[in-house]
């Protein structure tokens, strides 16, 4: 009990000495975080009177800072307002000032109307005094003259159709002499210039082929028995053999001209072998048709190569070829052709145009006279068809259709074509025809000049090339005698077919004659 009781007090007094020590521990710490806390609240009131100084102070500052900004945006407005007011200011007096020059204007006009239509009053009474007083003459001039007003009306209109004919061929004169000074020396260069660069063999062929015989005695073994060696050389060529009184020759006839030169060539080699029987004509026909066949492709190619024309069908090329065995009066087609192209091409290169795509056309150009006798039509338009056929251009095909006129030109390579071709066949030497067709044209040519009226005499002369007109000075005068000129040309054009151009000449002179008296 007793040990119970000391232990109890024990542990009261050992309590109260250590809640007198945490007590007096903890009131000290209590003062000392007071003081703290004292001291802090000092430090912060003096920094935030600080800062209430300094948030015054930059406060004031962008007061004044925004204060004179503004007064300056303020003043600038107010000079830009004082200066919209003077612009608008002045545009008002100018306005001002239109408007009393319109309304001056506006009672000058209408005093100019008020003027004119008093004059229009004047001048109606006037043209009406006109009209009775010109009554008046009519009747006048009726009774002096003794015609009517519709008879001198007619006599007027056709004295002033007379006066306006003649001024209109003096006109007509005037032109063609300012456009014949400006034209005819460059077309002359152009073409002088296409002549010269290019001067093409002439090959004159004809129509039929002769084969030179070593003896009248090989004409025998050519016929064979009963005629069967010549029939089957007939047979296998499509060729006519001709055996006559001509001394040592055989003359092949027929109008494809690729089979003449077979048959011709055939026989030769008959010839040279000595063995002339079916068998071997046939054998040697089929060979030669071979070779031949070589022949024409080879000379397209070599036609096209020498122009440098690339890109022409196969097939087109060896129809090209046979124009070396077909000729127009006496000129080879192909040389022509050939020809023609160099021509076109040499135009087009002065013109600054296509050199190529014209010598193309003009290459292409005769391309179907190689088969007009197997094909019915115009061997222009036949052309143009097989140049579509086998892929050529329009251009190109227009250019074959229209260098005879058989459709019409549209574009300056048709013309250049036509150009180039009559060139090539109206040069000297290039082409011969027979007396019967050269008489009969030149008296087509007097004949359509004679038809008109007025004309005296007419002379067909170069050759056809040029046609003199002598007109009568009485009934012609000179103005009238330029429209005759292009009346007689254009006749010959629209009725007459002929290569190159004829010039017509008229030609008037006035003769007084007179007779001395004794």
């Amino acid at each position: 009990m007793e040990y119970m009781v000391v232990l109890f007090s024990g542990f009261g007094f050992g309590f109260g000495i250590a809640y007198y020590i945490i007590f007096g521990k903890a009131r000290k710490n209590f003062f000392e975080i007071q003081k703290k806390q004292e001291i802090i609240l000092i430090d912060a009131e003096k920094k935030a009177v600080t800062l209430l100084k300094e948030a015054k102070i930059e406060a004031t500052s962008r007061l004044l800072e925004m204060k004179t900004k503004f007064d300056l945006e303020t003043n600038q407005t107010r000079t830009e307002l004082k200066t919209e007011e003077r612009r608008i200011l002045r545009k008002n007096e100018s306005l001002d000032k239109r408007q009393e020059q319109f309304d001056n204007r506006v009672q000058a006009i209408q005093e100019e109307e008020d003027d004119i239509n008093a004059r229009y009053e004047v001048l109606v009474n006037k043209e009406e005094e006109y009209i009775c007083l010109l009554e008046d003459i009519k009747k006048e001039l009726e009774k002096i003259s003794s015609l009517t007003a519709e008879q001198a009306k007619e006599i007027l209109l056709k004295t002033m159709k007379n006066e306006a004919k003649h001024e209109g061929a003096k006109l007509v004169k005037r032109i063609i002499t300012e456009a014949e000074e400006q034209a005819d020396k460059k077309s002359k260069k152009i073409i002088s210039t296409a002549i010269q660069r290019y001067a093409g063999d002439f090959v004159a062929e004809r129509t039929v082929s002769v084969v030179q015989l070593p003896g009248d005695d090989m004409k025998g073994r050519i016929i064979g028995r009963e005629g069967r060696n010549i029939r089957a050389l007939e047979a296998a060529t499509g060729i006519d053999l001709i055996i006559d009184d001509t001394p040592e020759a055989v003359v092949l006839s027929g109008f494809n001209p690729v089979r003449r030169e077979v048959a011709r060539l055939s026989l030769e080699r008959l010839i040279s072998d000595g063995r002339i029987h079916p068998a071997r004509i046939e054998d040697i026909v089929q060979r030669v048709t071979k070779e031949v066949d070589l022949i024409v492709k080879e000379a397209g190619e070599q036609a096209a190569f020498d122009l440098g024309v690339h890109g022409i069908n196969l097939e087109l090329v060896k129809i090209l070829g046979q124009l070396k065995f077909r000729t127009s009066y006496s000129q080879n087609v192909l040389q022509h052709s050939v020809e023609v192209a160099f021509l076109a091409g040499i135009i087009a290169a002065e013109l600054g145009l296509n050199q190529k795509l014209a010598k193309r056309m003009g290459l292409l150009h005769d391309i179907g006279k190689a088969v007009d006798h197997e094909i019915d039509g115009p061997h222009a338009l036949i052309g143009s068809k097989l140049a579509k056929k086998y892929g050529e251009s329009d251009n190109v095909v227009k250019a074959i259709a229209t260098h005879h006129e058989d459709k019409m030109p549209e574009s300056v390579y048709d013309y250049i074509v036509q150009a180039a071709d009559a060139l090539s066949g109206a040069r000297p030497g290039a082409r011969k025809e027979t007396l019967e067709n050269y008489v009969k044209r030149l008296e087509e040519l007097e004949s359509v000049a004679n038809s008109f009226d007025g004309v005296a005499n007419t002379y067909a002369i170069q050759a056809g090339r040029e046609v003199r007109v002598i007109v009568e000075s009485d009934k012609i005068l000179d103005t009238d005698a330029v429209l005759l000129s292009r009346e007689i040309a254009k006749k010959i054009e629209e009725s007459m077919t002929f290569p190159g151009q004829v010039k017509v000449v008229v030609i008037r002179e006035t003769r007084s004659v007179e007779y001395t008296n004794k």
